[in-house]
């Protein structure tokens, strides 16, 4: 199980074997959310020149992609990668941090968060990066109804890629989680609230059910948006993922410097991958 810590720019590796945490990678492009692509990479969301690297299993990257129509992304957050077709899902906030040195490459008042509509420190959109492209599409718009004045944070899709979920923080009151249908060139459609609750990262276990993590630890809910779960965490959650040898333990981020894990009944939702152990219904 792979987890950052973005203001040192490291990711580090917990093995199941031996239980133990060691460093995978130092020089990160300061990563956030992560995911796995078919081949075992990890595709990073790496906010400090807005870049979207692929992590081999040996260390070494390469940037898929650093703007958007020539003009640098505001801080990509997060990533969901479609099963069905490798296609990589994208949030792109503007989140400013205390520990930004004066010179922070994010520190500049670039597009496309500064805007009339999205003034610095506010903005984003969610991006899709079709298979094989190298060119991004933004597939929130205002014209569907999406805001140019929120936070787009955590991203996560059903294992058939027909559906795309995506909250919001809550700095100005706007949380949420939306759901989109995914269109078959991969731009969305149908956007409807599935929850008040916005926050940050999330997961689908078999079922369907959305785990957000937010400042209540994190919350589940079934796929009609009703909450059947909370894991407090005392302070907190950031980040959460099924993982494990049968894909039945919760790893939850958050709060600060604590990874918690939980057993669960159910297991996370197929990802595609290949490395990954088949995840059957018993």
């Amino acid at each position: 199980m792979y987890f950052t810590d973005q203001p040192n720019d490291r990711i580090y590796r917990w093995d199941a074997g031996t239980r133990k945490v060691e460093l995978f990678l130092e020089g990160t492009g300061r990563a956030n959310g992560m995911a796995f692509d078919r081949e075992g990479n990890l595709i990073a969301a790496a906010d400090r020149y807005g870049e979207l690297w692929k992590i081999r299993p040996d260390g070494t990257h390469e940037v898929l992609i650093d703007h958007y129509q020539g003009k640098r992304l505001n801080g990509p957050n997060d990533v969901w990668i479609n099963p069905t077709n490798g296609g990589i899902y994208l949030t792109d906030p503007i989140f400013p941090r205390a520990y930004w040195d004066a010179d922070d490459p994010r520190q500049q008042p670039w597009e496309p968060t500064h805007s009339e509509q999205a003034p610095q420190g506010k903005g984003g959109y969610v991006y899709y990066l079709p298979p094989g492209a190298h060119r991004l599409v933004r597939v929130t718009t205002e014209a569907m109804g999406w805001e140019s004045d929120s936070w787009p944070n955590g991203v996560v899709g059903t294992p058939d890629g027909k559906k795309l979920y995506v909250n919001k923080w809550y700095y100005d009151n706007k949380g949420g989680t939306w759901v989109f249908d995914i269109k078959a060139d991969g731009t969305l459609a149908n956007m409807r609230k599935f929850t008040d609750w916005g926050g940050d990262g999330m997961s689908m276990d078999e079922l369907g059910n959305v785990y957000i993590s937010n400042g209540e630890g994190v919350l589940a809910f079934d796929p009609n948006g009703t909450l059947i779960l909370k894991i407090p965490t005392g302070s907190g959650a950031t980040n959460n993922t099924f993982a494990g040898r049968d894909g039945k333990t919760l790893f939850i981020t958050g709060p600060v410097d604590q990874v918690t894990a939980i057993r669960m009944k159910v297991r996370g939702a197929r990802d595609g991958c290949r490395h990954c152990p088949p995840r059957h219904k018993k």
